[in-house]
């Protein structure tokens, strides 16, 4: 029994000079002629990364991070997060070159450490997009409401929503003890989610294009920002650089720690692209290309950012859903300054929330584009049922899957806070990163004839210290919501022992009744 539980799913490898990679997901169990569209090159991989990386990252957890734990520090949170997160990238770009099916850190653990393990990598996964999306939704709307009032301080009526439609109607208190805030429901949340989830459902061409053009819009505006605000920063704000400790994790190293925790959560983006493996065309070279490419883009963004919010306003300041608009506000009612660079700022506050509304709306897209992947593959496995597997007929899309994604991402938004959502995307992220790095140093000893057309350099080393140091950051969120995650992971296990292991495709394959020791399937 505990050995059925880590049987591992057979590699199935194309020849190399096949440009459409390993093999298509119609011959890993699609559903007749209909496979996954492959439309992605190695610059729609990056956009889609850029994508998912900078959004909440920026336009909303830098002020919860620096508010509550970092301080001016949340640069260094940010150098531990990015420092943290390239180690993985390096363990995924590896597996991504490797094993370039859909599914990214669920279908790397079946074909290295067994179903048992990618049933609670992609249980994780599942964690990590959902609540990614909602959280994400939760900050659109802080910035959807910011402009409302922007737009009534021009037409002198009142447009704003009220509290009450824009706010979780559930929060814990410091007990953790779930609380009601009065609020009814997050409604600009819901219709978000439900306006990207039919992008999904569209085709992955209209996405793509969508990113792109989205990310085009917010680096700019991101780029613009950090050059009208540099003559603002008050290098004196950055005093105390590391402020004293006030107990637990508020402020000092501690604070330093768990803000790189909190701030991972913006990193989840570059793990959404391994999920799209299935729709890229050469994702042998292609996918490494956009993991890494992603990342070095992203990293120096947070990095700029981080430095000038806690240079414009105090830190304690910004503990709010909008950060960046806050510190504008700040500098507005603090500074003197004419009247032509009164309007300027004025101007770059709402170009900076339609620059969010943009940045947050393609995280949201991203997170519910691999949120559907990993159902989809989940399901293509048996784990899950087969249902969630179709494809649409016109688009190739996962179409019920996407709906499935969306209806629960739009009602987690509706009723809960940024605070814990964003803890347990981390953790959920933080786990599966893990389990991948771990994975490429199996694969070595057990596979090393594998073609691999990017390596982890001093994999010996760069692999332990990548698992290692997400576990650590892992250890910093689960010590505080450690109920939270068991409870989850708890359903997930019950989920699986009722169904997933019973309906394994791989289980009821003829090659596993006989015990056939498959490991490569070679397709011609």
């Amino acid at each position: 029994m505990l050995k059925n539980l880590f049987i591992t799913h057979p590699v199935l490898i194309k020849h190399a000079h096949e440009a459409d990679g390993p093999f298509t997901d119609a011959e890993r169990g699609g559903h007749g002629d209909i496979t996954l569209k492959r439309f992605l090159d190695a610059k729609h991989l990056i956009m889609l990364g850029v994508g998912g990386v900078i959004g909440a990252g920026i336009f909303v957890l830098t002020g919860t991070a620096a508010a509550q734990y970092a301080g001016p520090a949340l640069i260094i949170s940010f150098i531990i997060a990015g420092a943290t997160c390239a180690l993985a990238a390096l363990c995924y770009a590896e597996f991504a070159s490797m094993l370039p099916v859909s599914g990214g850190a669920y279908a790397y653990s079946y074909a290295t450490l067994g179903e048992m393990v990618a049933w609670f990598v992609g249980w994780n996964l599942v964690l990590e997009y959902m609540l990614a999306c909602s959280t994400v939704a939760v900050g659109w709307s802080a910035y959807f409401n910011e402009m409302l009032h922007l737009l009534s301080g021009w037409i002198g009526v009142d447009l704003t929503l009220p509290g009450s439609f824009v706010s979780a109607p559930f929060s814990f208190n410091t007990d953790m003890h779930l609380v009601t805030t009065g609020a009814l429901l997050n409604i600009p949340a819901i219709l978000i989610i439900a306006a990207l989830s039919w992008l999904c459902y569209r085709g992955i061409t209209q996405s793509a294009t969508a990113n792109a053009v989205i990310v085009t819009i917010k680096v700019a505006v991101i780029v613009l920002f950090l050059v009208v605000t540099f003559h603002y920063i008050q290098p004196s704000l950055w005093h105390p650089f590391i402020p004293p400790n006030e107990g637990g994790t508020h402020y000092g190293w501690s604070g330093v720690i768990r803000g790189a925790s909190v701030v991972f959560f913006g990193y989840l983006g570059f793990d959404a692209i391994s999920t799209a493996a299935g729709e890229t065309k050469n994702p042998r070279r292609n996918m490494p290309i956009g993991i890494l490419g992603a990342l070095l883009v992203c990293t120096i963004l947070y990095m700029s950012m981080s430095a000038a919010l806690t240079g414009l306003a105090p830190f304690r300041n910004l503990n709010t859903a909008e950060p960046v608009a806050t510190a504008i506000n700040y500098v507005l009612s603090t500074v003197h300054m004419g009247s032509t660079a009164r309007f300027v700022l004025k101007a770059l506050k709402v170009i900076v929330v339609f620059g969010a509304l943009a940045g947050l709306s393609s995280v949201v897209l991203v997170t519910l584009f691999a949120q559907s992947r990993i159902f989809y593959s989940m399901s293509q496995d048996g784990l899950l049922p087969e249902s969630i597997s179709k494809l649409h007929g016109k688009s190739r899309t996962p179409y019920l899957s996407t709906i499935f994604a969306g209806i629960v991402c739009a009602t987690l938004a509706s009723l809960f806070p940024i605070s814990v959502l964003g803890d347990m995307v981390s953790m959920g992220t933080l786990l599966a990163f893990a389990i991948v790095c771990l994975g490429v140093l199996v694969l070595r000893y057990t596979r090393p004839e594998l073609p691999r057309t990017f390596r982890v350099p001093m994999a010996g080393l760069i692999c332990p210290l990548a698992t290692a140091a997400c576990l650590f950051l892992f250890w910093r969120v689960f010590s505080q919501r450690w109920w939270l995650f068991l409870g989850w992971t708890l359903i997930g296990l019950l989920i699986y022992g009722f169904y997933g292991y019973h309906h394994s495709k791989l289980r009821r394959s003829a090659s596993f009744r006989s015990r056939a020791p498959v490991i490569v399937k070679e397709i011609s």
